[in-house]
Order: structure tokens, then C-alpha cells, then sequence
């Protein structure tokens, strides 16, 4: 029986936390992956939230066969812990032969076999490793919640408030530099605003629908947007759209609900993309006259 919107009235207390999560995660990671887009980190999310995967796994894996409990063996410390570690590692200039992508690389490999691997010794929260890696929309706890709304608050804070700053340093570092800004200290701040939405997202969502939301909506923005500024809002406003539409998709639907809402968010890049390819010869032809 397919659902209705008389059922999805009536769980509302049961999709409330799931969707707002998504609503929330989607535009602060949206946001964020502006910067991301034109730093060309495209796939330092994609290790960054394999690395919050597995420090969640371990936290459990602690819990479980340790016999470990407290605030230490908390998943969400264990993702944070594991994902600004990964972070501060790629942070780093590659030594000899190997390069940037080759440590991406790695650092995603390690994260999505290390959890895999975890999993299978951690068989009572075998659901939990399922949504870490795709994503669930029935076990985003309301603690969980509440961590995603403070990161996402801190985030947007801190964007605002170094906006120029940071959009400087991210367009053209070069010319940051020389106009005598902290490009390092803006590259930590940045670095450090995706480790920590990445972290604390991976644990509420998945790693996919993070990675999907750190990227799929900065694209749709940077095709559409006049203006760097104008590229934040729009990103957020598409991050947004993207978990809550996917959630939807995903109820109505019967689909997975990191894979619907990494499917609408690839839609709103390919459809952004589709209107930039369609307004572009326009403007070339009417700036012919005026060259």
C-alpha cells in the first residue's frame, strides 16, 4: 500500500527529527560546499566522512567488547576524533611520490573498510553501521538532532561573520596573501567548520547523504549565482531542499533515504546545470553588440 499524506500527518513525531536533521545538515553542508567546490577538495568529505564512520564503529566496537562506558565511548566523540584527525593528516603537504589524491584516497579506503570491518564484530548494532554508511530515516535520534542544529548554528555563525575573508582566500588565495590576510588561519577555519559538520552529520545521517549535501548543492549554486555570496545562499537553500525532499521522495516512494536525497540533490545540480547550458548563448549573443 503506497503511503499518504494522512499517513505521514499521522508519524509526524516519528519523521519530525529525521527531517529536520536533513533540512538543517543539508544547508549548513550545502554552505560549506562552496568552499569545498572552489578550493577543489571535492573528495576530502567523502574521506572525511568515512573516517566519522569508522570512529562511531569503534565507539561501539569499545562499548560492545570492552566493556567501556561513559562520555569517552561516546559514537559522536569517536566521530569527531576520527574525522579531525583524517583532517589534519590531509592537511598536510604530501611527501616523495605521493600526492594530495593518493592520501584522499587512502584515508577513504581505511574509513569505509575499517567500519565494514568493525561491523561484522558488532553484530547488536549491525543497524547502526547500515546507517552510518547509507543513511537512515528512522533512527536519527533526538540527541542527535540536537548536535546537528548547535554544529549547524556555529557554522553559519562563523561563515557570516568571516564571510569576505573566507571567500577571498577560497577565489584567490594568491591575491589573499598578498593583501595580508591569515589564508592559513582561514583554511583551518574552513577545514575545521567541514570536519566538524561532517562528523556530527555521518553520525545522524550517513556518509553518503553527507557527501551527497557537501557537494551536489555548491554545484547547483556555482551554476546559478551571480555572486559568491549570492552561491552561499543559494547552496544552503538546496541543501535544504535535498533532505527534505529526499525524505519525502524516500517515504512516498519506499526508497532508502540517503539515496533519495542524494538522487533530488543530483537532480537540482543537473537541472541548474541544464538552465546555465540553456541561458549561456543568450548572453553571448548579447554581449556581441555590446563588445
Amino acid at each position: 500500500m503506497t503511503p499518504s499524506w494522512i499517513d505521514f500527518i499521522a508519524g509526524w513525531e516519528l519523521f519530525r527529527d529525521p527531517i529536520l536533521c536533513g533540512l538543517v545538515a543539508g544547508a549548513a553542508l550545502g554552505m560549506l560546499g562552496v568552499f569545498i567546490v572552489l578550493r577543489r577538495m571535492v573528495f576530502i568529505s567523502a574521506a572525511l566522512s568515512q573516517a566519522a564512520g569508522l570512529g562511531v564503529a569503534l565507539s561501539f566496537f569499545a562499548q560492545i567488547h570492552l566493556g567501556l562506558v561513559g562520555y569517552w565511548v561516546d559514537p559522536r566523540l569517536g566521530a569527531l576524533v576520527l574525522t579531525f584527525a583524517a583532517a589534519y593528516l590531509l592537511r598536510l603537504e604530501p611527501r616523495g611520490r605521493l600526492t594530495r589524491e593518493g592520501m584522499l584516497g587512502l584515508a577513504y579506503l581505511v574509513g569505509a573498510a575499517g567500519t565494514l570491518m568493525v561491523g561484522t564484530r558488532i553484530s547488536q548494532e549491525a543497524h547502526d553501521i547500515q546507517a552510518i554508511l547509507f543513511g537512515t530515516g528512522v533512527l536519527v535520534r533526538p540527541s542527535d538532532t540536537t548536535w546537528v542544529l548547535g554544529s549547524a548554528a556555529l557554522i553559519f555563525l562563523v561563515v557570516l561573520w568571516w564571510r569576505r575573508g573566507l571567500i577571498f582566500a577560497s577565489f584567490d588565495p594568491d591575491g589573499a596573501r598578498v593583501r595580508g590576510l591569515p589564508t592559513t588561519l582561514l583554511s583551518l577555519v574552513i577545514l575545521g567548520a567541514i570536519a566538524l559538520m561532517v562528523s556530527i552529520a555521518t553520525r545522524a545521517l550517513g556518509a553518503l547523504p553527507v557527501f551527497a549535501f557537501s557537494i551536489l548543492p555548491a554545484i547547483a549554486a556555482i551554476a546559478l549565482a551571480p555572486s559568491p555570496t549570492v552561491a552561499l545562499i543559494l547552496a544552503a537553500c538546496f541543501g535544504a531542499l535535498g533532505g527534505v525532499g529526499g525524505y519525502l521522495l524516500a517515504f512516498f516512494g519506499q526508497f532508502p533515504v540517503g539515496a533519495s536525497q542524494t538522487l533530488v540533490c543530483a537532480i537540482l545540480a543537473g537541472a541548474a546545470w541544464g538552465i546555465r547550458s540553456l541561458l549561456s548563448p543568450r548572453s553571448s549573443r548579447r554581449s556581441v553588440p555590446q563588445a
